[in-house]
Formats: structure tokens, C-alpha cells, sequence
């Protein structure tokens, strides 16, 4: 990890003051790492452009984050006035594409975003005075009141990871580059990939109440299943794999996609991945702010009906079935 982000907090220790100020900078960094990634639209105008037909304008993710610490804090009744009722009305619902979420951008009626600015800087003054000031015995349990603070924080960094995503979905006119979020210089021809086998056990998955980070409700409990003998590939599926797949008419050819897979296509119009630029000669490869020639070696950047769809072309073409791996494998 490099020196952008910190390590999660742990939830035991032996000072609370100390667990204090590791909380405080966790949450400094993240919430000044979010507004960073938005440092990326090129400007104002830009937050209120979507990305994706089936997402909220930029302009919701900025704002939700914030809402989501004094929305969650008024729920478990840990504080009783809100900062700004509207706000955290409109940013509270609309992050994923279900039928429940609105995403109709006429219903709403978006703030300036200097307003929505002003309000996360009045958040974070109020968040972080709660972490200096919240009763605090180690170690953090579910019950303690600090446990929906770091729900926050880490709620935070899941939408700098989904909000990265979206910012590169943008025209590149629209995005500019940020000298901290490096494109990785290192790229080559794409490994030859085969299989390697691996012994059957049994795998106890979940995380115990015990664990010293914080974890999200369905990480908790234990499931047990027995694993028989397999085999997975040595490398994650690279560009230079994936690129027969896709110059071979995979995306045409409906034998390879289930239902789903077949609606994304019609949806979409997919022919090959979404962050590959086809070109007279070739493609090239669409990064956070600019593209690029194609790294070959780089993992392919699918989603699971496209991963799906390549394992049935791979399974045809090899005469061997290959699939996805299951979460216990």
C-alpha cells in the first residue's frame, strides 16, 4: 500500500487516547482521499454529468458519502440534530442500479456544488470532534457508538473504489489527470497462462465477532464446505487472453452468454470490454484520464457476464469445461 492510503485501524489495543488519533487520522485520510478522486472532473459542470445511464450524477456520490455519517448516527440515535435535513434526504438512496433506486435526474433538484463542498467540511469538523469525544473502552465491539463511525469510514472507501470506476467511464474531455493516482509504467506481452492443480479441503469461511477489524454484517458467522481436488489458472485472465476472445467474435456469438448475459449485450452494445478503445489497427487502453497503449500482461477489466461468457469459449475451444471459481475454491 502506498503511502495515499493507510492500513485499517484495529479494534483492540491498550490506550484508548492513542485508539483515538488512529481513528482520527483513518479518517482524515479517507475522507481527504474521496475528495481527491473528485479532483478529477475537470470541473463543476462536470458533477452533474452521469457516466453510466443506470448511476446518479457525480454530483450524488460527493454528497452521499457525507450524509451517510449523520444519516447512520441519527439511526442508532448516537446524535439527535442533523446538519443539513435536505442534503441528507437526496444523497441518502440511489448508489446501485435496482429498481428502487430513482436515478431519474427531473426528480431532483441538485445543489450548487460549492454548497455540497461547504456541507463536507462541516461534516468532517463534526465527525471528527465525535471521535475525540465518544465514550471509548477497548476493544471496539458492535455495541460501541465509534463502530458507526468506522462504518462510515469504510463505507467511504468502498465509494472511492466505485467512484474511480465511474470517473474513468467519463469522456476523457471531462477528466483531467491527478499527479497522485499514478498509472503503473510496468506493462508487457502477456504471459503464456496454464493450469495448476490444487488439493480438495475443507474451508471454514466467515469472520468471528472476535476479529480485530471492522466488518460488514454478512462477513460474520462460519460456513463450512468440502472442496474437492481442482484446477485454476496460474494468472488472472489477461488483455492479451482475453483479446482472442474478442477477435474471434465471442461478443457476437450468443452460444457463450446465458440470458443475463445475452441483455447486457442488447442493453449495452457491447463488442469488446468497456475500457478498451477500438482503433483502425488495433485497441488501446482507456485508464483513469487518458488512454493508453494496451498492456497486454494486465489483468482484463470484465465484469462476471463477460468473465462467464470467456470461460465458455474457453471450454469449447480447449475441449476442457472451465468456470469461475467459487468463493470456497
Amino acid at each position: 500500500m502506498n503511502n495515499l492510503s493507510l492500513y485499517p485501524i484495529t479494534l483492540d489495543g491498550l490506550d484508548a487516547e492513542q485508539k483515538r488519533q488512529e481513528i482520527r487520522g483513518y479518517f482524515h485520510n479517507t475522507y481527504d482521499m474521496f475528495e481527491k478522486i473528485f479532483e478529477v472532473l475537470k470541473s463543476d459542470e462536470v458533477f452533474y454529468q452521469k457516466s453510466e445511464i443506470t448511476r446518479h450524477p457525480m454530483i450524488f456520490y460527493f454528497g452521499h458519502t457525507a450524509t451517510f455519517f449523520i444519516n447512520k448516527l441519527i439511526n442508532m440515535k448516537i446524535i439527535k440534530d442533523r446538519i443539513n435535513p435536505e442534503f441528507e434526504s437526496i444523497f441518502a438512496v440511489g448508489v446501485d442500479e435496482m429498481a428502487w433506486d430513482d436515478v431519474n435526474s427531473s426528480n431532483y433538484k441538485w445543489p450548487r456544488v460549492d454548497e455540497v463542498r461547504e456541507y463536507r467540511a462541516k461534516v468532517k469538523e463534526f465527525v471528527d470532534e465525535l471521535i475525540m469525544t465518544l465514550p471509548l473502552t477497548l476493544p471496539i465491539t458492535q455495541e460501541s457508538a465509534m463502530w458507526i463511525v468506522l462504518m462510515g469510514i469504510e463505507h467511504e472507501r468502498i465509494h472511492i473504489e466505485t467512484s474511480l470506476v465511474l470517473h474513468r467511464q467519463m469522456p476523457l474531455e471531462f477528466v483531467k489527470e491527478v499527479k497522485e493516482f499514478n498509472i503503473c509504467p510496468h506493462s508487457s506481452t502477456a504471459p503464456k497462462n496454464e493450469m495448476v492443480s490444487l488439493g480438495g479441503a475443507t474451508v471454514v469461511l466467515g469472520k468471528e465477532v472476535s476479529h480485530n477489524l471492522y466488518g460488514w454484517d454478512n462477513e460474520y458467522g462460519e460456513y463450512k464446505e468440502s472442496v474437492s481436488d481442482f484446477q485454476a489458472s496460474k494468472y488472472l485472465v489477461s488483455n492479451g487472453e482475453f483479446m482472442e476472445f474478442v477477435e474471434e467474435g465471442g461478443y457476437e456469438n450468443e452460444e457463450f452468454w446465458d440470458d443475463e448475459g445475452r441483455k447486457f449485450l442488447a442493453i449495452s452494445g457491447a463488442k469488446y470490454p468497456s475500457f478498451w478503445v477500438k482503433e483502425k489497427d488495433g485497441f488501446k487502453y482507456r485508464a483513469l484520464a487518458k488512454v493508453i497503449d494496451m498492456p497486454l500482461d494486465w489483468p482484463s477489466d470484465v465484469n462476471a457476464l463477460e468473465a462467464e461468457a470467456f470461460c465458455r469459449y474457453k471450454s469449447k475451444k480447449d475441449g476442457v469445461l472451465y468456470s469461475l471459481p467459487s468463493e470456497a475454491e
